[in-house]
């Protein structure tokens, strides 16, 4: 017999999950583009926004978060508090049901009651307005404006709020370095932060593209709204020579924000790798300076005379100091090809880095089919981005053999080569010359892909015969390499 004091609440909410759904898949297929292709649950959405008491705009994706909440300032609510994060569960019989976490869960011990099935579906359709805003129809049209995509960093803002990450943490700007949401979601995302960050950089990075970018950077309003990024940097480098006037200005202040951005990050990097290790061939020097008192009050402190109250010292101790070594020359050697554009953009703000360290001489050579000795700008990361003419061809050997002229002592040198490998002479002549720099004493640092996020195709026969030379191509994180350098360069 079927108790229906039970069976009533399972109906009730076997119909809330059917609703949530609905406006899930709806989400799908509007985020596709394919709204008109499923009218049945484009009606079924509005009916259930209606029974709620909620306007129909929260379905319109063309609509700006900030533009629905002016409007209906009642819905600020809705979105203020934090979201929890949406799941995709397997079907217990195979198939893919579309859930939402949505629902408040109350933690162990606590009496926070559940939400209510109308609070659950509010809840499930904020979720979906945040995410068809920063993934549907508006992200995808074939021109970008910058009203669009000032509109797109506002509301993904939202979105991050919503999560518990700060503004920017997922485009990797804010604070958002490494810290994750706090939101109510917890761990439970079908997708890793970096997963997350990576696609969404990618997202932007194709709206970047898209925008038409010499008209924004006239109006000095609108270029205030776009936000410092690679893909933003790439876009005007490419372009800075149809630039001038207030346009070139704008776009120089674009570019210097995100270099500033970048070094503030890379100097901690620096800064917190490991120094040498001390010179323990030689004793210290015995001088005052160099009086360890802390040390030598410790190891005299059995001599102390209780009756004298005094402390007898037979012992001094000495601080040694790190060894001590001629001018290291830092040979950096990068790619400027059009591919190459993070890597030339990190390159030449670590050089300038360790430009700045003592006992470091650092040149910057830059190479496409031609080769530029950047040099005499190598503390100015701005100054060589824009005497850098991305595009063209790659002769690697080429470039190596101007920078090998900056060789003085081979066994004091250390030659950095930041490029993809693809060779546009013989590979094998560049092998054999990479070899002979080897075989001189140079430290030969092969860097495959110097970027902040992401990975790009490097030559397998390079990766294979460096590697078998006790020479493997880095790639990927910037810190390997900074590792390596101070490593050499102390």
């Amino acid at each position: 017999m079927t108790d229906t004091k039970s069976a009533a609440p399972q109906a009730a909410e076997t119909e809330l999950q059917n609703k949530q759904q609905a406006l899930l898949w709806r989400l799908l297929s509007a985020c596709f583009g394919q709204g008109e292709k499923a009218q049945n649950l484009e009606s079924l959405s509005k009916e259930i926004t209606k029974d709620l008491g909620m306007p129909e705009l929260v379905l319109d994706p063309l609509v700006s978060i900030t533009t629905l909440l002016q409007r209906f300032p009642d819905l600020k609510s809705d979105f203020e508090r934090p979201l929890p994060g949406a799941m995709i569960d397997e079907g217990s019989e195979g198939g893919v049901a579309l859930t939402s976490a949505v629902a408040e869960t109350p933690e162990p011990g606590t009496e926070t009651p559940a939400a209510s099935p109308n609070d659950r579906l509010r809840r499930t359709l904020v979720l979906s307005k945040l995410l068809l805003n920063a993934f549907g129809p508006a992200t995808q049209t074939k021109t970008v404006t910058a009203q669009q995509y000032s509109q797109w960093t506002q509301d993904l803002g939202r979105l991050e709020e919503a999560f518990g990450y700060p503004q920017g943490g997922l485009r990797g700007r804010g604070g958002g370095g490494g810290g994750a949401g706090t939101g109510p979601g917890g761990g439970r995302r079908l997708l890793s932060e970096e997963d997350l960050r990576r696609g969404f950089q990618g997202l932007e990075g194709e709206l970047v593209r898209r925008m038409e970018l010499r008209e924004v950077l006239k109006d000095s309003r609108l270029a205030a709204k776009l936000s410092p990024s690679i893909a933003l940097v790439e876009q005007l480098l490419a372009d800075k020579a149809n630039l001038s006037g207030v346009a070139l200005e704008n776009a120089k202040k674009l570019i210097r924000a995100y270099v500033d951005q970048v070094a503030e990050v890379l100097k901690l990097q620096v800064q917190r790798a490991s120094k040498g290790k001390f010179d323990r061939s030689t004793p210290p020097k015995r001088v005052f300076r160099n009086l360890d008192l802390k040390r030598t009050l410790w190891k005299n402190l059995t001599n102390w005379n209780p009756a004298e109250e005094r402390l007898y010292v037979d012992r001094l101790i000495f601080r040694r100091t790190a060894a001590k070594t001629q001018p290291t020359r830092l040979l950096v050697v990068v790619d400027q090809s059009g591919s190459m554009v993070d890597a030339m953009v990190q390159s030449t703000i670590l050089a300038s880095i360790f430009a700045g360290l003592p006992k470091v001489d650092c040149h910057l050579i830059a190479f496409d089919t031609r080769v530029l000795d950047l040099t005499p700008w190598v503390h100015d990361p701005f100054e060589v981005l824009l005497r850098t003419e991305l595009g063209g061809g790659t002769l690697i050997r080429q470039a190596l053999i101007e920078a090998s002229k900056k060789i003085v002592e081979p066994k004091n040198t250390a030659m950095v080569v930041i490029s993809d490998f693809y060779e546009g002479g013989s590979d094998q002549e560049l092998l054999d010359y990479i070899k002979g720099l080897k075989d001189s004493g140079v430290h030969f640092i092969p860097v495959g892909a110097l970027q902040s996020s992401g990975y790009f195709s490097v030559s397998e026969f390079f990766r294979t015969r460096l590697a078998e030379m006790g020479m493997p191509i880095l790639h990927g994180a910037v810190n390997k390499l900074i590792h390596q350098l101070r490593y050499l360069l102390n």
